[in-house]
């Protein structure tokens, strides 16, 4: 397997906030990576041990979900990031098929019970595949 990240800046600059980008093949055997990830991510941001479990098993949903409509060969990719009360996540992948996921399922209903807000959307690019993406957040209490 093959994982390659990197760290977006924005200016360029070196920053608390910057957006840690995951990709890693579009295979069950990739959600451990970016569960790890965003464990670390939200640990560096001071979580408590209660919403940093939230947010790995938030993101294994999401990305479970996603690698199931993933088109063959195609990357799954994860952005992070968090500050000391709030983390974002952005997974997607490039799909077979135009359908974003079923919000029908018991996966989805972990998922929106986890995350503070949860939203979905299916871009369909000219001349390419459509690309599905999940975007959440989650919350912490800071008092």
């Amino acid at each position: 397997m093959s994982v390659s990240w990197q760290t977006v800046h924005s200016g360029g600059t070196a920053t608390a906030s910057g957006v840690v980008e995951v990709r890693a093949p579009a295979r069950p055997g990739s959600l451990t990576v970016m569960r790890v990830v965003a464990a670390d991510i939200a640990m560096r941001a001071d979580f408590d041990v209660d919403a940093i479990a939230d947010v790995r098993l938030a993101v294994e949903e999401a990305c479970a979900s996603l690698v199931k409509l993933a088109a063959p060969e195609e990357p799954l990719v994860c952005r992070f990031s968090a500050d000391d009360c709030r983390m974002a996540v952005t997974a997607e992948v490039t799909s077979a098929h135009p359908v974003g996921p079923s919000t029908a399922t018991l996966s989805w209903r972990v998922l929106t019970a986890l995350a503070d807000s949860v939203t979905t959307e299916v871009l369909r690019p000219a001349h390419r595949r459509p690309l599905v993406r999940i975007e959440m957040t989650k919350e912490v209490d800071t008092g």
